[in-house]
């Protein structure tokens, strides 16, 4: 069931119409919503994988794929601010009906292996809570993924931002608690800063690490919501300060997810290295319980929750925004919700090991990577799209490098798991 879109170029998918924001603080907000999937379940099952598995050894992976998102975050907010269009409908007018349908496929399985490891996070954080069924704790998820969404259509995109902000501050507060509890070793931090491998399995973790956080779906996400927020065509005399207050937005959220991925590795490697069962989340969380009390077990559950719960809003929203950029049709956000939730519960149901699928869920938005990264870095080099806001020649450089170190890091991935 779908609806085309008669428009060429919508300003919004639901909710009442933009109004463009004052001044200071009243400029930040699409960056946050954006860096919620940044510290989605995914990313705390391949973090605490990397810690509990291998120390500090992969925490360079989240360092630099932290400055990599921070880059093309930036670039996709400044498209849509420029452009006044999302990354999806940029690329809808420079592609045929063939390839604008191959491409929609690909980002819309990226979209569902994201809505996958959020649906399971959720569910297992129920689980730990509660005791909930793991297929019952899919459908509560997506159930409070459907309020939230609500607010987007109903209130606006402001309030839906500040329900995301206030949802990363508590995912925040539950996942570096432990580091108050325990501290980690400054030189394993030191040495975990020295880029290295350590046999197939690092690889692997690292793929994921990067597609965790790297993450695809909302780099085509952040064009539309900075797009929303500001207009589809500000004024040409507002651009520079615009974008000027992109840059802190961008800034700020990163720093916060960057951070907080980083503390799940060192709660990890501080904590639960060596430890038995730590190769699943709720192995984990039993391990934290037990070397870290069960006040941290418990923020770090309602932490994973509120990471679920914010996450599979986000990732249900920047499908909607992929399918109505590119081939201008949408269904409802609810009834995409009901869609989507659909593989999770399924799989679910199956009995399959749940932190094992999130992190094949992250491999698997890593190979998406490329397909956002690159035609985000060409068009927004491209005075026929952002004038004469195009990208420095350095920026372009280090935009084009992120994409060769996700390239390559795949084929790396391919060919060691070829070859055992």
């Amino acid at each position: 069931m779908y609806v085309r879109v008669r428009r060429r170029r919508p300003d919004r998918l639901d909710g009442p119409a933009p109004r463009l924001p004052g001044a200071g603080l009243g400029l930040l907000g699409p960056a946050f919503v954006a860096a919620v999937a940044y510290v989605d379940p995914g990313n705390v099952a391949t973090n605490l994988s990397a810690g509990a598995g291998y120390g500090y050894l992969l925490m360079w992976v989240l360092v630099m794929a932290t400055a990599m998102a921070g880059l093309v975050q930036y670039l996709s907010a400044k498209l849509g601010v420029v452009a006044g269009a999302s990354l999806p409908e940029v690329l809808r007018d420079r592609m045929p009906r063939g390839g604008r349908l191959a491409y929609w496929l690909q980002a819309e399985v990226v979209a569902m292996a994201t809505d996958i490891a959020e649906v399971v996070g959720g569910a297992i954080a129920l689980n730990l809570l509660f005791d909930i069924p793991l297929p019952l704790g899919g459908v509560i998820t997506g159930v409070i993924s459907m309020a939230i969404l609500t607010v987007q259509n109903g209130r606006g995109q402001p309030a839906f931002e500040r329900v995301i902000t206030t949802a990363l501050l508590v995912i925040a507060a539950g996942f570096v608690a432990g580091l108050l509890v325990e501290p980690p070793d400054p030189s394993g931090i030191a040495g975990g800063l020295v880029p290295r491998f350590d046999g197939t399995e690092t690889v692997l973790l690292a793929a994921g690490m990067f597609g965790a956080t790297v993450m695809p779906h909302v780099v085509y996400l952040h064009s539309a919501l900075a797009r929303d927020r500001f207009g589809a065509r500000p004024e040409p005399g507002r651009i520079g300060r615009l974008l000027s207050a992109t840059r802190v937005d961008v800034g700020i959220a990163m720093l916060v997810a960057g951070s907080v991925n980083i503390a799940l590795l060192l709660v990890a490697a501080a904590a639960l290295r060596g430890e038995n069962g730590t190769d699943t989340i709720a192995g984990a969380h039993a391990a934290v319980e037990s070397g870290l009390g069960a006040a941290i077990g418990v923020l770090f559950a309602v932490g994973l929750l509120v990471s679920g719960l914010a996450s599979t809003s986000v990732g249900c929203y920047a499908g909607a925004v992929i399918m109505e950029g590119l081939l201008m049709r949408r269904i409802p956000l609810l009834l995409r919700r009901l869609i989507t939730l659909a593989p999770a519960v399924a799989i679910l149901m199956t009995g399959a090991e749940p932190t094992w699928l999130l992190v094949l869920s992250q491999v698997v938005l890593s190979f998406g990577i490329p397909f956002a990264i690159i035609p985000l870095v060409v068009v927004t080099s491209r005075s026929a799209v952002m004038g004469r806001w195009t990208n420095s020649r350095l920026t372009t450089i280090l935009a084009a490098l992120v994409s060769v170190v996700v390239v390559t890091l795949n084929v790396a991935l391919l060919v060691l798991t070829i070859t055992g």
